[in-house]
C-alpha cells in the first residue's frame, strides 16, 4: 500500500552497520552485551583510526572495520562478514597480532602492549555446535590461562537464540519491520538509538536505492558461486569415475568424453557407484546406457 511504512534497511548493511556504530551509547551497550561486563564499567568506547599502520614497505596493510579503545586500555575490531571467507579466522588473527603490536616503536618497553580483543559478527557457520557466541582465548591443554591478552569472539547470526544477553543483538541484525524494531527499542538506551538510526536511514531514497543493489548484487554473487562449487564437484566426481575405470583398462576416448561432459551431480554419483562395483570397462558402459 501506498501509505505502508518503509522496510527497515537491515544492519548487516555496510553503510548502515557503520552509521549505527557511530553513536558511542550503542558501542557502549554492545559491548557490555559481548564481553559480559558491566555498563557502569565502560567509561569510554571511543573510535579509532581503523587503519593499521604498515612497518615495512611490503608489508600487508590491515583495514578494521570498526576499531575501537575500551576505557583508553583494551583495543577492539569489530567486523561484520556477510559471506563465507575461507581464510576469514587467519584474516581475524593477523588483525589481531597488528594490533597488538602497532602501538610500540623501536626502543619502547613491552609494558607499552594493550589488551586486544577482535570480535566477528557472521552471518555464515563457521563453527560447530549450537552456540551463536564463542570465545577463545590463549590457555593450556588443561584450560589454565597463559595470558588474557588476546581474545577473539565470534558471534553466528544464523544460530538460534541462546536466552543470553546478546538475543537482542541478533534480532536486530534481522529485523525487517518497525513494530519489531519499536519492541527492540524500548529494551536500553543503546538499543533505542541503534533502532532510531536504521529507522531514519530507512526512510532516504537514496540509500534504499543502493541497498536493493547491494541486495541484488549479493544474490547474483551467490548464484555465481554456487554455479562454480557445483561444476568443481561435477568435475571432481568424473575424474573419481575416470579413476576408478583407469583401473580397470584402457577407457575409450568417447566414455572419457562422455563422462567429462556430464555436469549433473546425480547421474555423476549413479556413474561412481557403477564404476566402484564394475568388473570391467565394457560392464560400466552398459549399465550406464
Amino acid at each position: 500500500m501506498k501509505n505502508d511504512p518503509p522496510k527497515i534497511i537491515s544492519l548487516k548493511y555496510d553503510d548502515v552497520f557503520h552509521e549505527v556504530f557511530a553513536f558511542e551509547n550503542v558501542r557502549k551497550q554492545f559491548l557490555s552485551d559481548v564481553l559480559g561486563i558491566s555498563l557502569e564499567s565502560i567509561r569510554t568506547a571511543r573510535l579509532v583510526m581503523p587503519r593499521l599502520r604498515k612497518r615495512y614497505r611490503r608489508q600487508k596493510l590491515g583495514i578494521l572495520d570498526i576499531a575501537m579503545e575500551l576505557n583508553d586500555d583494551t583495543k577492539i575490531n569489530v567486523e561484520l562478514q556477510i559471506r563465507m571467507q575461507k581464510q576469514w579466522l587467519k584474516r581475524q588473527l593477523f588483525y589481531l597480532a597488528k594490533m597488538y603490536e602497532e602501538d610500540l616503536k623501536v626502543g619502547q618497553d613491552y609494558s607499552r602492549l594493550k589488551k586486544c580483543i577482535s570480535i566477528g559478527i557472521l552471518d555464515f557457520q563457521l563453527l560447530e555446535g549450537e552456540k551463536y557466541h564463542s570465545v577463545y582465548r590463549l590457555r593450556d591443554e588443561n584450560g589454565g590461562e597463559l595470558t588474557g591478552l588476546w581474545e577473539i569472539h565470534i558471534v553466528e547470526l544464523g544460530k538460534s537464540l541462546q536466552g543470553d544477553r546478546l538475543d537482542d543483538w541478533i534480532r536486530l541484525f534481522h529485523v525487517e519491520g518497525r513494530d519489531e524494531l519499536d519492541m527492540l527499542a524500548a529494551k536500553n538506551q543503546g538499543l533505542a538509538e541503534a533502532a532510531e538510526v536504521m529507522k531514519r536511514m530507512s526512510l532516504g531514497k537514496a540509500l534504499r536505492y543502493r541497498y536493493e543493489a547491494h541486495l541484488k548484487a549479493v544474490r547474483d554473487r551467490y548464484g555465481e558461486d554456487e554455479y562454480v562449487r557445483d561444476q568443481g564437484k561435477a568435475e571432481g566426481k568424473a575424474e573419481a569415475v575416470l579413476q576408478l575405470l583407469g583401473d580397470l583398462g584402457e577407457i575409450p576416448d568417447a566414455l572419457r568424453e562422455r563422462i567429462l561432459k556430464e555436469k549433473d551431480l546425480q547421474v555423476l554419483s549413479k556413474w561412481l557407484k557403477a564404476a566402484a562395483k564394475a568388473r570391467s570397462i565394457s560392464e560400466f558402459a552398459d549399465n550406464i546406457k
